[in-house]
């Protein structure tokens, strides 16, 4: 965990001033995956881990950033903009910087230094909580006023040109709008926003993480977006005012399956069928049904597994395995898929054995060691006082 005190220090001997402290969380999708670019809904949940940015303004407009993490440094100038340098960290600071400029803010120079407890590559999001805790830093650094919603779209717009991610807006949406002890409802047409109550008593979300991402991951993808399209454009003759699937009711597409080749039945399936998963799993949050939410999720990731056929054998074997633990509510894959992580809900006197279980299980099949943590919810971005 981040050691504020000591970030603070840090700061001084790096940059020989006093600064002010930033932060933002990581996420993960608890249901809902792959609806949102079919303008569907998700219902993700801010972490307690966070990414902090420690800044001071400067006279000029220059950015010099460091990572301690990474222990590098880098720097630009907002006055002279640069192509991006593809894998470097350094492209979501400077995209950020430049979308929120396109927009009209004028941002004066800034030292950053930056330290996060986001696990990196786990799935939880440690780019977006990269994105806004920098974007709200500089914003604040110049003394401008903080449009929240336009913040995360300039999270994304750094990912869409300075990182070549074509992501959608889930992930800044919960590291800017994120509460405590609540799940964040997105419908990803309209970007409304619902908080939903996540309090119940005994309850643990264990995020595992496979430790792996297979390499056909981007480009399966962008397949199965364009698949949906397609889908879309064949239903559109049937059904004319339809814009995105998440318009097609579950009685539309039985009725009209039959005019969709495979595999564009499947991915309409899950996508029809995860929208009103989510909407489910939400009513369900609030009324407490945990053993329901459980339901969901794994119906979630059979969906996930069959239909749109994004899992892979390390992901149906972490959830295989935790069916089979008295204890635990439910588990799904969150995020992408072909690796990265599953999110599941676990009593929190299971815990130790759902650790033991799972970890026994996954060396022995795939000899390798999964990471599990026990995340909490939190906060949205911040100022956080010293």
């Amino acid at each position: 965990m981040v050691d504020i005190t000591q970030l603070q220090q840090a700061f001084h001997h790096t940059f020989s001033k006093s600064p002010r402290l930033f932060r933002a969380p990581g996420r993960v999708n608890l249901i809902g995956e792959h609806t949102d670019y079919n303008e569907g809904y998700v219902l993700p949940i801010a972490l307690h881990f966070s990414t902090y940015v420690a800044g001071a303004a400067r006279n000029d407009r220059l950015v010099r950033v460091h990572s301690l993490d990474f222990n590098e440094q880098g720097e630009f100038n907002l006055d002279n903009p640069q192509p991006p340098h593809p894998g470097n960290w350094l492209n979501y600071v400077e995209g950020v910087a430049r979308s929120l400029e396109a927009e009209g803010n004028q941002l004066s120079g800034a030292d950053l230094l930056i330290q996060s407890e986001v696990p990196i590559g786990g799935g939880l999001s440690s780019s977006a909580a990269l994105e806004i805790s920098t974007g709200f830093a500089l914003l604040n650094l110049a003394g401008l006023p903080v449009n929240r919603l336009a913040l995360a779209k300039a999270g994304q717009q750094a990912e869409h040109l300075y990182v070549g991610a074509n992501v959608g807006l889930m992930d800044q949406l919960t590291s800017v709008f994120g509460h405590r002890n609540s799940a964040l409802l997105i419908d990803c047409r309209s970007i409304e926003m619902m908080q939903i109550p996540l309090t119940y008593p005994g309850l643990s979300i264990v995020v595992c993480d496979t430790n792996v991402k297979h390499k056909l991951s981007a480009s399966e993808y962008n397949t199965r977006r364009k698949e949906c399209e397609q889908a879309v454009e064949i239903l559109k003759v049937h059904l004319p005012s339809i814009q995105a699937l998440r318009d097609v009711t579950l009685e539309d597409f039985e009725r009209l399956k039959i005019h969709l080749p495979e595999p564009l039945q499947k991915r309409c399936r899950h996508v029809i069928t995860e929208n009103a998963r989510t909407l489910a799993a939400a009513y369900s949050l609030r009324n407490s049904e945990i053993d329901v939410m459980g339901k969901l999720m794994f119906e979630s990731h059979e969906s996930l597994k069959n239909d749109y056929q994004v899992s892979c054998a390390e992901l149906d074997l972490l959830v295989d395995t935790a069916a089979n633990i008295s204890g635990v509510f439910g588990a799904r894959l969150t995020g992408g898929g072909f690796g990265g992580c599953t999110v599941n809900f676990v009593r929190n006197e299971t815990i130790q054995l759902f650790r033991k279980t799972i970890e026994t299980a996954y060396q022995k099949n795939f000899q390798l060691t999964p990471t599990l943590y026990v995340v909490e919810t939190g906060n949205g971005v911040e100022e956080v006082e010293a």
